[in-house]
């Protein structure tokens, strides 16, 4: 029985972690200002047609 709490305690420490990476990553993508967007859109546009 001790083995599953371990188990579940894992699983919650991964579910944990997981919302982590996904808030950090959140918070980056509201950090830019919507003329970096602009400007990071067209630069990917340009190196798109160029490839």
């Amino acid at each position: 029985m001790k083995v599953w709490k371990v188990v579940g305690l894992a699983g919650l420490v991964g579910v944990a972690a997981t919302g982590v990476v996904i808030a950090r990553g959140e918070r980056k993508r509201k950090a830019y200002t919507p003329e970096e967007v602009r400007d990071r859109l067209k630069t990917r546009i340009k190196e798109a047609a160029s490839a």
